[in-house]
């Protein structure tokens, strides 16, 4: 799984190339800011602050555990937009070969959706986790805990912009609308705190 996010961070950090874009970057944003929440757990089990030190290594564990689902969530959002591209690329020469590759565009829509959906959920709960320590963490750790918390919220704000992104191409009116209201709720999510 490594090569595979190394590929989409180099692919992130490109410029030029056009295949890897904010939702692979919303969720990589939001699985460095958990990695940063558990470093700032673990400097902080050493000398407690309010917490017990099961309460750091349970947030150090978490928040470690959401760091390798957010990396996985940044490879899918590539594969969710290369699964658009493929579907744009079916011939559509002939009325049957149009309504399969509508079908086929409305199906990869639809889970390319639902990923940033996902990864903004995960990222509201790195915010969750890095919220508790506010406060409660490490003095010396202020200003990394206050980049976790900011960088997963704006990858939440990110990650419903993508789910958004998806919405035009999905035709089914009760799929679009829970989308819909997903994204709602992850914008919520990320103001919440």
């Amino acid at each position: 799984m490594q090569d595979n996010v190394d590929l989409i961070v180099s692919k992130l950090l490109d410029s030029d190339d056009t295949t890897v874009g904010g939702g692979a970057g919303s969720a990589l944003t939001a699985a460095m800011a958990a990695s940063i929440v558990s470093m700032v757990a673990k400097l902080s089990r050493k000398k407690p602050v309010h917490l017990t030190v099961e309460e750091y290594e349970h947030i150090a564990a978490e928040s470690d555990q959401l760091s390798q689902l957010l990396q996985k969530g940044c490879v899918e959002d590539y594969r969710a937009y290369c699964g658009i591209v493929e579907a744009f690329k079916m011939p559509k020469g002939s009325e049957p070969e149009k309504n399969a590759r509508r079908q086929a565009v409305e199906a990869a829509a639809v889970h390319a959706a639902k990923v940033p959906r996902d990864n903004g959920r995960l990222a509201a709960k790195v915010l969750e986790l890095g919220m508790k320590l506010k406060g409660n963490s490490n003095p010396a750790c202020l200003s990394d805990l206050m980049c976790a918390i900011f960088l997963s919220q704006s990858a939440i704000k990110d990650c419903a912009l993508n789910v958004e992104a998806n919405l035009s191409m999905i035709k089914d009116g009760a799929v679009s609308s829970s989308l819909r209201n997903d994204m709602l709720e992850l914008f919520l999510l990320a103001v919440k705190n």
